[in-house]
């Protein structure tokens, strides 16, 4: 059986290669994403692998089925890049449960590198300034989270902030009513969540519902002050609204691992390119964001685990065998 490997990595290679051992699958890896343009690369295969920057649009899975794909895998959780209203006799199966931990201490890392000035206290001490000015935290003991997502991810870093003392507000379509009461926190609606958090995180898929449910005007409800995590789509967040209230002073940090028009920029090596994001070079120039590329999900355990689920995935669909990662 063939596949074809898109958006590849050496990390890619290197843990599908050892995966593949026990499979045997012909895999060629491909460094272009998938979209309109490279889609015909997969004209003969029979499986094609994406990841969460491949754009699966109704005319790239067209142009799949036209090619004798019969089978779409995502290494990944989120599929808001897959039409799948258009996915006609395609199979479609992800990997929902690589590593919950993962994301989730990424998350608080982004939290306390903003809070404790981390970062502008490595750059000082590393030209020898030993000086403390300008890197004034807080005590997080005490203050109130607001979780948007209480998926596997949401309550890993529920659990996690349990641990620092806080008070934990949420918010989901869907209440896990079962969990809200092991872990001690309050489902509230979404304006009140704004208004009580002190910081807030992100742990919702894409979906109509949720983009951009942080704009210019929720922000407006929310504490001054507020520091906001972001480590699961970049389109939860409208961009132009986060730098305009950035700018009056509203927002106390920003940390994001992902960003609302990603798909060009992150996981690639564009320092020696000429290509900028003007959105993207704003938050980078300011002193309370910090950015990380989309590495949330990088741990031996996730990428480990991604790999051989998405084999196994594989492996079921072709099979004919039933698949509990199948997306209908």
């Amino acid at each position: 059986m063939k596949i074809a490997f898109f958006d590849t990595k050496e990390y890619d290679k290197k843990v599908f290669n050892k995966y593949n051992e026990q499979y045997g699958y012909d895999i060629t890896y491909f460094e272009s994403k998938l979209n309109s343009e490279t889609a015909l690369l997969a004209n003969g295969y029979d499986v094609v692998c994406v990841f969460v920057n491949d754009d699966v649009n109704k005319d790239v899975l067209k142009i799949l089925e036209n090619s004798g794909v019969k089978c779409i895998a995502l290494r990944c959780a989120g599929f808001n890049n897959v039409d799948l209203k258009n996915k006609g006799n395609l199979k479609v199966v992800r990997v929902p449960e690589y590593s919950p931990y993962s994301v989730a201490e990424h998350a608080v890392a982004l939290l306390l590198n903003i809070n404790r000035k981390i970062y502008k206290s490595y750059q000082r001490t590393k030209k020898y300034n030993f000086s403390i000015e300008g890197l004034l935290g807080f005590d997080i003991h005490g203050k109130t989270v607001g979780v948007i997502g209480t998926g596997k991810i949401g309550k890993v870093f529920i659990k996690i902030m349990n641990g620092f003392g806080t008070n934990i507000v949420a918010y989901d379509l869907f209440k896990d009513e079962k969990a809200q009461a092991e872990l001690g926190f309050k489902y509230v609606e979404l304006s009140e969540l704004y208004k009580q958090s002190d910081i807030i995180s992100l742990h919702c898929p894409l979906t109509k519902e949720t983009e951009n449910i942080i704009n210019k005007s929720s922000i407006k409800k929310m504490k001054e002050g507020v520091i906001i995590i972001n480590c699961s789509r970049g389109k939860l967040i409208d961009t132009e609204g986060l730098i305009d209230e950035l700018e009056t002073g509203k927002i106390g940090g920003i940390g994001l691992d992902v960003y609302e028009d990603e798909e060009e920029y992150f996981l690639r090596d564009l320092s020696n390119e000429y290509k900028r994001d003007k959105d993207l070079s704003t938050l980078l120039s300011m002193p309370n964001v910090v950015i990380t590329s989309h590495q949330a999900f990088f741990t031996k355990e996730a990428i480990n685990k991604i790999a051989n689920d998405t084999l196994e995935n594989i492996t079921k669909i072709m099979n004919n065998e039933e698949c509990k990662n199948e997306l209908k």
